[in-house]
């Protein structure tokens, strides 16, 4: 037996573990389980990532300062305000580290990202889920847990996997009704999608006080999910503290460099965005058609509902999608044991998925 002590919280975190990308004996594998872009990177961020090749054995800039620049142009932001990181996940467990601790509490959504209850428990803290309602988080809910130990709340907006969305009015309500020494994460992984007039990603939030952050990724909208990219923006003594907190290369340069492509490429984003908005309304219409519940949502990706009849719930249609090399995310992990969550593809692929769900359904 090992005399090692392991600190409290580690070894009750579940591990997360992405969505997988093979099915075996099966040729052609539609992946549908990870809200990857479904048109793939734009082409100069390709180009981008292979041309920082030639420099490889060059450290990265540790300020990531060509990439905040860019994105406080694109955004219309302070650039000294921006902290790059690897994936956003990288910089929501920096501010679980820098903000909490044991005996602290961190709250979050009931279906919220599995990452917060994760990043608490490595730290010690202990994470609070706060009911929802009709799968949408629900401020009154947050607020009502709010307790002496609260230290961070994590609000995904809009949420994975729900799909679900808080207005502009109603985050600032929360944000309005927090107390001044906790810190509102807003996660807007999946902001670049969202086109609805009530929705805005959380800047002026950040721009009103001194405890707020918006957290953003490159994974989804730019596609550049394996290279791991994310950037958060905060108040000017939260930017001090992640930049305390961070590794110091923790962004690679090629990463960087494929990030500046990408936000300089708009033309390519906006084909995207028209992309996953015809195919999320097809496929919503098709599968409700089909008679299965799907809420409304705003990303790139469909939380489906299945019957909970033997043969017909969301397990066997997840076995059966597979033995048709069709891979989906099953939600039991997030509490929601009858849902798959289903990313927009390429037409093809919602194409296929439709006709399997047909089938299965028969």
């Amino acid at each position: 037996m090992s005399g090692l002590s392991v600190r409290p919280g580690i070894m009750e975190i579940t591990p997360y573990v992405g969505g997988d990308a093979d099915v075996a004996g099966v040729e052609r594998v539609i992946k549908l389980a990870s809200n990857e872009g479904a048109l793939g990177p734009s082409p100069k961020a390709v180009a981008a990532y292979s041309d920082a090749a030639a420099s490889l054995h060059r450290y990265p800039d540790g300020s990531s300062d060509d990439l905040r620049q860019a994105l406080g142009r694109h955004h219309g932001l302070d650039a000294k305000r921006i902290v790059c990181g690897a994936g956003s996940d990288e910089l929501i467990g920096l501010l679980c580290r820098a903000y909490a601790g044991p005996g602290d509490e961190v709250l979050h959504s009931e279906h919220g990202f599995l990452m917060y209850p994760i990043a608490a428990k490595t730290v010690g803290a202990t994470p609070v889920a706060a009911p929802e309602t009709d799968l949408t988080t629900d401020v009154d809910a947050l607020l009502g847990q709010v307790t002496a130990k609260t230290r961070v709340v994590f609000v995904a907006n809009p949420n994975n996997p729900t799909g679900t969305y808080l207005p502009t009015a109603e985050l600032a309500r929360l944000r309005a009704g927090l107390p001044a020494n906790v810190l509102l994460v807003i996660d807007a992984a999946y902001a670049e999608y969202v086109t609805n007039g009530d929705y805005t990603p959380g800047i002026e939030l950040v721009d009103g006080g001194d405890n707020v952050v918006m957290t953003r990724t490159f994974s989804k909208m730019y596609a550049l999910g394996g290279v791991r990219l994310g950037w958060a923006y905060c108040p000017p003594s939260v930017a001090d503290v992640l930049s305390r907190a961070r590794n110091p290369f923790n962004v690679s340069a090629p990463a960087q460099a494929a990030g500046c492509a990408a936000l300089a490429d708009e033309a390519f984003a906006e084909r995207s965005r028209r992309h996953n908005d015809t195919w999320l309304a097809w496929f919503t219409k098709q599968s409700r058609d089909l008679g299965l519940e799907v809420p409304p949502s705003v990303g790139n990706f469909a939380l489906v509902r299945f019957p909970d009849q033997p043969g017909r719930d969301a397990e066997a249609a997840d076995v059966f999608l597979r033995s048709r090399g069709i891979i989906t995310r099953r939600m039991a992990g997030y509490g929601l044991a009858d849902s798959l969550r289903i990313t927009i593809g390429l037409e093809d692929e919602m194409r296929a998925v439709v006709d399997a769900l047909k089938e299965f359904l028969d």
